[in-house]
């Protein structure tokens, strides 16, 4: 089964941000359901009982942290995401390290489109600026253990262990 360890999310006005970029990127928009911060992506995993076991050597986090910005992955840009730049997400991940996970070039972030196309690169860096230091959101406090299960239709997440309410 195709398992990551992740964070839900909620977001102010997802279509907002849609909205103000709709002309400017096409994509793959990610589900307002689905949006996650991911700790820790694990591939596929034969068996889910030893990755529980680390994760109870792991706490929720101790508030819910805010969502502050926007940016992309990749030249050009492939990713676009909301990011957080908050220390306790780099304590935590220092957390999950600590419990066996291998937490490697750790950036907190969720993606929001996986981008094919930008018709508008000025316009695009001109209507993320308009974006820094804005409160888009939250990330909640709780991690879980998801399974990922792709279909037709895209990615479905089913919760299969839950740290934190």
């Amino acid at each position: 089964m195709r398992l990551f360890i992740a964070s839900p999310v909620i977001l102010d006005d997802y279509a907002s941000i849609q909205e103000d970029f709709k002309d400017i990127i096409e994509g793959k928009w990610i589900e307002e359901e689905n949006l996650h911060l991911t700790w820790i992506f694990l591939g596929d995993i034969k068996e889910v009982t030893p990755v529980i076991d680390k994760l109870k050597e792991v706490s929720a986090l101790e508030n819910q942290t805010a969502i502050e910005a926007l940016g992309y992955f990749g030249r050009p840009p492939r990713v676009f995401f909301s990011k957080s730049e908050e220390k306790a997400l780099y304590d935590k991940a220092m957390e999950l390290r600590d419990a066996g996970f291998d937490l490697y070039r750790f950036k907190p972030h969720i993606t929001l489109c996986r981008i094919k196309t930008i018709h508008n690169y000025k316009a695009y860096k001109e209507k993320l600026k308009t974006y820094r230091e804005k409160t888009l959101g939250m990330i909640l406090p709780q991690i879980n253990l998801y399974e990922s299960t792709l279909s037709s239709k895209g990615a479905e997440y089913t919760c299969k262990y839950k740290i934190g309410v």
